[in-house]
């Protein structure tokens, strides 16, 4: 459909205009919120997403799709919640204390809200305790912990061990630019993402 294709080039290019108008015209023609976002917007990510890891965009270039992304799924939100998409469950996700990055973790925040799962963001310079807290009373599928510093990184390594004596079952994923697969094997992390794609 035409349309579709229009969604997912508009949000490949960075137009946040293009996308919400192409999204609402979608609306108005009674595309299902469901079919909009599958087709459309996540058909476009997966583009941006394969490109980025080919070296082929940018960081800015990313960060363009994502706004244009965050803005379309606003719009999406309350029809995707009408037609009771079902929700993949919640992932808790933040940056380690003493980190104040949060390009990386706002990146993947939006690529989990656009597959269907509800975010808790904490923000940045969460601590081990607010971790804690959070996974407890909202009992997540999966927590994200991102750090950008190789000196913040380590921070992972009390959240991690906290999370598996206290929350066995629910696995823990970390990224960012200093961590790697072999430390997150280091730290009883389950997965690794080498970015937010």
């Amino acid at each position: 459909m035409e349309l579709l294709k229009a969604i997912s080039a508009a949000l490949q290019s960075g137009d946040t205009d293009a996308t919400c108008l192409a999204i609402r015209d979608g609306l108005m023609k009674r595309i299902s919120a469901g079919k909009l976002l599958e087709e459309g917007l996540l058909a476009g990510m997966n583009v941006i997403g394969t490109r980025f890891k080919a070296g082929e965009i940018y960081i800015p270039e990313v960060l363009r799709s994502a706004r244009a992304m965050n803005a379309a799924l606003a719009i999406l939100e309350p029809h995707l919640a009408e037609g009771k998409i079902h929700s993949q469950g919640t992932i808790v996700i933040g940056t380690v204390q003493g980190d104040m990055h949060n390009i990386g973790k706002s990146l993947a925040s939006i690529m989990f809200r656009g597959a269907g799962f509800d975010i808790c963001d904490l923000g940045v310079n969460v601590s081990p305790d607010r971790f804690l807290t959070e996974v407890n009373d909202r009992q997540p599928r999966v927590v994200g912990l991102s750090a950008m510093l190789t000196t913040t990184m380590l921070n992972m390594a009390p959240v991690v061990e906290q999370l598996k004596r206290d929350f066995p079952t629910i696995p823990v994923v970390i990224g960012g630019a200093p961590t790697s697969r072999e430390f997150a094997d280091s730290i009883g992390a389950d997965f690794y993402a080498r970015s937010a794609m």
